[in-house]
């Protein structure tokens, strides 16, 4: 797997650990989970900025941001308990489907 992807894997591993703990955080009244947020985000965004020598930013906000969409889902539904309807779970699927085009079809990704 080229390097460019394991950035944007890690990137995407930061934001939703960093949006996890935007919610724990209890609107920033909680230290240490609001200290989380500030970190992982930091994280999250400088790894995209490496993840951006490699591929159009377009396409790397597309897969950084759908994929954690999916992934805060998931946790909202598991960790939360935050029910999701079927329209919901359509709409996540239809985002997981959009990021296989591009990565599967478009050739504006460094394969």
């Amino acid at each position: 797997m080229p390097l460019h992807y394991l950035y944007l894997i890690a990137a995407v591993v930061a934001e939703t650990i960093g949006t996890t703990a935007l919610q724990a955080s209890a609107q920033f009244s909680r230290f240490w989970p609001s200290v989380l947020v500030v970190l992982a985000y930091g994280i999250s965004f400088y790894l995209l900025a490496l993840t951006l020598r490699f591929m159009p930013v377009g396409v790397v906000y597309a897969i950084w941001s759908g994929l954690g969409i999916v992934l805060i889902a998931a946790i909202g539904f598991l960790v939360f308990g935050q029910r999701l309807d079927l329209p919901a779970i359509v709409g996540l699927g239809l985002i997981i489907t959009g990021i296989l085009v591009i990565h599967l079809l478009s050739n504006t990704t460094a394969h």
